[in-house]
């Protein structure tokens, strides 16, 4: 559904896409992750034919997108990270401009706002202004009107940013039900909770190209360790091995047992191990694994 190859892309030159080569199938769930400046809003705005890269080659269901982007858009869906309401007009208004700017007429067009309303949870919503609605019910708004035309491949851009519980949830359903009707999305976040709980395959974008591509098992099977941190109620003492964070003790190295280094290490620290409030065991997961990935660069948002 999406092949890219050898994508560059630089502004005032400075290089942001440096060679990306990135591909997925038909029902994949991709999450792209990348810290802030990594490159992938720009990488999916070429995509989507906002942006014009500087060479490589796109295909979007076999369509060259670089070459023919109106074909290649009605493929296409993509929610930015940034809203797109028209915050006077209702909930059915904007559905219905955004369905007619995809094509849709008639019959078609009110099923697939009744439907598309029905599947974010905003039914009941119809006739509310955009400007009324919840940051949540805005957002699953938002993606909504990426939704109508039934893209085959869908770009989502941070979509849960100010979302309450329920609307990440309903978005996060909405993301399975595409993926097991063959739909192919390609997901960025800050949330990597979000990935887990999609399974989604994962693609690092870092320093201008896909630095690791795998499933979720693969990439934190290969880069994820479970992590420990002695936690103290002042500043932490000294100990060989170890470095101080904060309140917390953490080792230089990442060990193979945890539990069985944070052992050894109280009984060398003897009495000075007095102040601690506690041991912080932390499994592999996807965070530590893109932590590992990147060199320890930031991933979560603020």
């Amino acid at each position: 559904m999406l092949e890219i190859t050898g994508l560059h892309k630089a502004y005032r030159g400075r290089a942001v896409l440096r060679g990306v080569d990135l591909s997925a199938a038909r029902g994949q769930v991709v999450g792209l992750l990348g810290a802030n400046g990594a490159g992938k809003t720009t990488l999916i705005s070429i995509v989507a034919g906002l942006r014009p890269a500087d060479a490589g080659r796109v295909r979007v269901a076999g369509v060259d997108a670089l070459r023919d982007r109106r074909r290649a858009a009605t493929h296409i869906g993509l929610a930015p990270q940034e809203l797109g309401l028209y915050p006077t007009l209702t909930v059915v208004a904007n559905l219905t401009l955004f369905a007619r700017l995809a094509g849709l007429r008639g019959a078609v067009l009110r099923r697939r706002v009744h439907d598309t309303a029905e599947r974010l949870g905003l039914q009941d919503q119809l006739t509310r202004r955009a400007a009324e609605l919840s940051g949540g019910q805005k957002r699953r708004l938002h993606t909504g009107l990426a939704l109508l035309h039934r893209p085959d491949l869908m770009f989502l851009d941070e979509p849960t940013v100010g979302a309450d519980v329920p609307s990440r949830a309903g978005i996060l359903d909405v993301v399975r039900e595409m993926a097991a009707a063959g739909g192919t999305v390609v997901y960025t976040t800050h949330y990597l909770a979000e990935l887990e709980q999609l399974g989604a395959d994962i693609a690092v974008l870092h320093e201008g190209r896909i630095a690791v591509r795998g499933s979720l098992a693969e990439v934190v099977g290969r880069y994820a360790r479970a992590s420990v941190a002695l936690r103290f109620a002042g500043p932490p003492p000294p100990l060989e091995g170890w470095r101080a964070d904060q309140a917390s003790l953490v080792p230089d190295e990442a060990p193979d047992d945890p539990g069985r280094a944070a052992a050894a290490a109280l009984a060398r620290l003897g009495d000075a191990a007095s102040g601690l409030l506690g041991v912080e065991i932390t499994p592999p997961s996807l965070e530590t694994a893109y932590l590992a990935i990147t060199g320890g660069g930031h991933v979560l948002a603020a």
